[in-house]
């Protein structure tokens, strides 16, 4: 319990500060804090799953350390946001591994719409904009909403804290890539390392925080 406290607050501690530089234009801090706070982040995620060691807590783990490399390549001055889109695809392609243990089930089919609305709108909003990025982009998008609707459906059947933090962990990462790629391509948001960063290092956290069940 002291060690999840202590990472938790790490996390907390170092997000807040990265955000915070990322709105000053500090980049240097950037470049220190973001991988930082993610580490913390993994750490976290370790930890749990040695208390119950098993494919969920090594999807996790993968699905983390491939975020991470996410944000680097992402957070560079080079753009490189098609490889950050690469490792993040990938990253949830672990999570929804993950999601998959002990629900294998497709779950009820009323549980699906709301991702589905989600999915056609953001892709209503982004298709006028994405230009060469489109196809990228709707599989991205494709891919996250079903890692969204695959979390839910493992809370759904095995309910437990560990599971909706999960979901619930993985509903914010849904908003933080939407209000990343609204930034990206149809007008920059006010204050968008607030929205963006803020609820990507919730969802992460809650990801990581699910390992302990």
């Amino acid at each position: 319990m002291a060690l999840r406290i202590t990472l938790s607050i790490l996390i907390l501690f170092t997000g807040a500060l990265d955000i915070a530089a990322d709105l000053r234009g500090r980049r240097r801090w950037v470049y220190l804090l973001k991988p930082l706070t993610m580490i913390w982040v993994l750490g976290l995620a370790f930890a749990g799953a040695l208390r119950a060691p098993g494919a969920y807590g090594a999807f996790i783990l993968a699905g983390l350390a491939l975020s991470l490399v996410g944000d680097v390549l992402l957070m560079l001055p080079k753009d490189r946001f098609l490889g950050g889109l690469a490792a993040f695809l990938a990253a949830h392609i672990a999570y929804i591994a993950a999601f998959a243990q002990g629900a294998p089930t497709w779950g009820p089919f009323y549980a699906a719409v709301p991702f589905v609305l989600v999915l056609i709108g953001v892709l209503w909003l982004l298709w006028p904009h994405t230009g060469a990025m489109r196809l990228p982009v709707a599989l991205y998008a494709v891919v996250i909403v079903t890692m969204g609707w695959r979390a839910w459906v493992r809370w759904g059947v095995l309910g437990g804290s560990g599971a909706l933090w999960a979901a619930l962990g993985a509903a914010l990462f849904i908003a933080s890539d939407s209000f990343l790629a609204y930034n990206r391509f149809v007008r920059p948001l006010p204050a968008a390392p607030v929205w963006v960063l803020g609820t990507y290092f919730t969802a992460q956290w809650l990801i990581a925080l699910s390992t302990w069940g």
